[in-house]
C-alpha cells in the first residue's frame, strides 16, 4: 500500500493503522464485540473510585450524577457519529476535528488522547503492582497477594512481578494487529468485572445480615461550609474519566459489519457500565462507609469478617487485577495508533511495517513500566492532567464540533445541548482543579 498523503494521515489519526480507510474496509465485527470493546474501555480504573464519589455526594445525588454523566456521554458520542464520514472523508475522531478546526484541531485531540491514555495505562500498572506486591503508604505496609502467599521474596517485589506481567501477559496481547482480535479478551475482562461485583455484593449482604453495616449518607455533608460545596465538584472529573470512551468509538466502528449499529452498541455499553458502577458504588460504600479510600481496592487489604475472609479478599483483588490486564491492551491500541501518526505521519500502515510496529510497542510499554515503578503513586498527577484532557475529549471537543457545524446539519436543540455540555465541562473542571490545589497547598501551609 502506498504511503498516505497529508490529508489521509490526519484523518487516520485515531483509526487502527492495520486497516485501510473506511470505504475500503469490509466489516468483520459483530455488535456484541463492539459492546465488549467499548464497555472494556469504560470499566477501567475509574470503577474503584466510584464508592468514594458516593461518600462525597451521598447516595441519592451520587446515583443521579452517575445517570447524568452516562446521558451526557451518550449525547456527545452521538454528536461525533453524526459528523463522522458525513463528507465521505472524516471517518475518525481526528478527521472530524480536522474537518472542523484544521490541523490545530486534530493535533489538540492527539495530545489530549496521548496524555490521558498514557496516564491511565501507568495507573493500571500501579494498581496491578499494588495487588500483586502491595505498597507502603504513610508508614503502613499493605501486603500484596504474592507476599501473603509466599512472604517477602526478591522475585515478588513490585519491579519483578510487574516485569513478569508486562512480558508474559501484556506484550502478547499488544502484538495483535487488530482491535477485533481483543474481542474475546474484552469479554473476559467484563466477566471479571461482574465477578468482582458479585463477590463484593455477597460480602455486603453478609455484612447486612450480621448487622455490621456502617451508617450511609444519603445527601452531602455540608458541615465544613463552602469548601464542602466546592468539594462536590471534584467527583465530576472522576465519573467523567470512568465513562469516557470517545477515542475507542471510531476504531471499533470501523470494524462493525453494519456501522450504523455503533449507536446501539454505545447505548448498550452505557447501560452495562451504569449498572456495574451503581452496584460497585453502593456495595463499596455499604461495606466500608466513610472509611472508603479513593482506591477502593486498598480497603480489601483489611481482614474481613467473612469465613475465609483472606481468601475472599484475595479473589476480589486478583479478579480486578486480571480485569485491568485485559483492559490495558484496548487502551494501548489507541495510544499506539495515535503516537505512530504523530511521529510517522508519512509512513505506510503501521501493521505493514513489522519493525516499526514492534519497536513502537516495546518502547511505549517500557516507558509505562519504568514510570509505574519509579512513581508508584500518581493519583494526583492523573487527576489534574487526565481529568482535564478527558473533559476536552469527552465534552468540550464534541460540543465545539457541533457549534462549528461545518456541514450545517445541527439543530437548535443540538446547539443548546452543546453549549450546556461545554460550559458544564469547563466550569466543573476549573472548580475541581482549584479545589484540589487549595486543599493540597492549604494543608502544606497549615503544617508549616
Amino acid at each position: 500500500m502506498k504511503p498516505q498523503t497529508n490529508r489521509e494521515s490526519v484523518a487516520a489519526a485515531l483509526l487502527p493503522r492495520s486497516h485501510p480507510p473506511e470505504n475500503e474496509t469490509s466489516g468483520i465485527s459483530s455488535i456484541s464485540g463492539a459492546v465488549f470493546n467499548v464497555s472494556t474501555c469504560m470499566i477501567g480504573a475509574g470503577i474503584m473510585s466510584v464508592p468514594a464519589t458516593l461518600k462525597v455526594l451521598g447516595l441519592i445525588p451520587g446515583f443521579f450524577v452517575i445517570l447524568m454523566m452516562a446521558f451526557l456521554v451518550e449525547v456527545t458520542v452521538e454528536f461525533l457519529l453524526r459528523y463522522t464520514n458525513y463528507s465521505g472523508e472524516a471517518n475518525t475522531y481526528a478527521g472530524v476535528m480536522a474537518e472542523s478546526f484544521g490541523k490545530f484541531g486534530s493535533v489538540s485531540l492527539q495530545i489530549c488522547v496521548m496524555i490521558s491514555n498514557l496516564g491511565a495505562l501507568i495507573i493500571y500498572l500501579i494498581i496491578i503492582g499494588d495487588v500483586l506486591s502491595g505498597n507502603q503508604s504513610e508508614g503502613v505496609v499493605h501486603m500484596g497477594i504474592l507476599q501473603e502467599c509466599f512472604g517477602f521474596q526478591w522475585w515478588n517485589s513490585r519491579p519483578y512481578s510487574l516485569l513478569f506481567v508486562v512480558i508474559f501477559v501484556m506484550l502478547p496481547l499488544l502484538l495483535l494487529p487488530r482491535v477485533e482480535s481483543l474481542g474475546h479478551a474484552s469479554a473476559v475482562s467484563i466477566l471479571l468485572a461482574v465477578v468482582f461485583v458479585v463477590i463484593s455484593s455477597g460480602m455486603a449482604v453478609y455484612t447486612m445480615i450480621q448487622g455490621k453495616t456502617p451508617q450511609l449518607r444519603l445527601v452531602p455533608d455540608f458541615t465544613d461550609g463552602l469548601p464542602s460545596v466546592f468539594n462536590l465538584f471534584t467527583t465530576i472529573p472522576v465519573l467523567a474519566t470512568a465513562f469516557a470512551c470517545h477515542v475507542t468509538i471510531h476504531p471499533v466502528r470501523a470494524e462493525l459489519g453494519k456501522q450504523s449499529d455503533m449507536s446501539t452498541a454505545v447505548r448498550i455499553s452505557l447501560v452495562l457500565s451504569v449498572v456495574i458502577y451503581l452496584a460497585v458504588g453502593f456495595v463499596g460504600y455499604l461495606l466500608f462507609g466513610d472509611s472508603i479510600m479513593a482506591d477502593m481496592l486498598v480497603n480489601f487489604d483489611q481482614t474481613s469478617n467473612l469465613p475465609g475472609g483472606l481468601m475472599i479478599n484475595a479473589i476480589v483483588r486478583l479478579s480486578y487485577a486480571l480485569h485491568l490486564m485485559l483492559v490495558f491492551p484496548v487502551i494501548f491500541y489507541t495510544l499506539r495508533a495515535n503516537m505512530d501518526e504523530m511521529i510517522f505521519p508519512r509512513k505506510s500502515l503501521l501493521a505493514n511495517d513489522t519493525t516499526r510496529f514492534v519497536s513502537l510497542t516495546c518502547v511505549l510499554l517500557a516507558f509505562i513500566y519504568v514510570v509505574a515503578i519509579a512513581l508508584p503513586n500518581i493519583w494526583y498527577f492523573f487527576q489534574f492532567m487526565g481529568s482535564t484532557t478527558v473533559a476536552c475529549i469527552a465534552f468540550v471537543f464534541p460540543g465545539a464540533i457541533v457549534l462549528r457545524d461545518v456541514h450545517g446539519i445541527c439543530t437548535r436543540k443540538d446547539r443548546i445541548m452543546a453549549i450546556m455540555v461545554v460550559i458544564l465541562a469547563v466550569v466543573t473542571s476549573v472548580i475541581a482543579i482549584s479545589t484540589n490545589l487549595y486543599s493540597l497547598f492549604g494543608n502544606t501551609l497549615s503544617q508549616n
